[in-house]
């Protein structure tokens, strides 16, 4: 079989993802998670994503990249707001590939979807973060993303915290 051949089976979809996707949804994190060698830090679950994210009031949006019908990759995002700037942009929190397809440009048609919708919804910027070890950095700078040396990243995490936080 030809190369021509085998590139005219492969099918590439990209797609709005419904409730029904949450189990993919959550393996798929659980992959990037691994990926990043951070795998003991998810704690998400099925229920969390189905409530947060296809609830009456969606926390997030996602993203889902297939390849003849397989679910591969996802984008999950969700509105921000620069105060400084009066500018409405969209927060990428996970944007991954599964190894067995990359190289084909999966990753690039996902982030240029998630800027379409972007752009569709006035929004002016996308965000996100990238762990220090994940080995595909250089693949945001090739869009035009730029590492913002002045910020960092902080976060109060857990209901404690919190309570610790308002009683004080």
């Amino acid at each position: 079989m030809s190369d021509t051949q085998l590139e005219a089976e492969i099918t590439e979809t990209l797609r709005l993802a419904t409730p029904d996707d949450v189990p993919v949804i959550l393996q798929l994190i659980k992959s990037l998670a691994e990926y990043q060698r951070q795998g003991n830090h998810v704690s998400v679950t099925a229920e969390d994503l189905k409530r947060d994210g296809f609830g009456p009031h969606p926390q997030f949006q996602c993203i889902l990249a297939e390849v003849n019908d397989k679910a591969v990759g996802l984008a999950i995002f969700h509105r921000t707001y620069s105060t400084w700037e009066g500018a409405r942009g969209f927060y990428i929190d996970d944007l991954f590939v599964d190894e067995s397809v990359r190289g084909i440009g999966m990753g690039h048609k996902l982030i240029r979807e998630v800027a379409r919708m972007a752009k569709e919804q006035d929004c002016t910027y996308l965000a996100l973060n990238v762990v220090h070890a994940n080995p595909a950095r250089n693949f945001y700078d090739r869009f035009g993303f730029t590492h913002v040396d002045d910020l960092l990243t902080y976060r109060l995490m857990g209901s404690d915290k919190m309570d610790h936080l308002i009683e004080s």
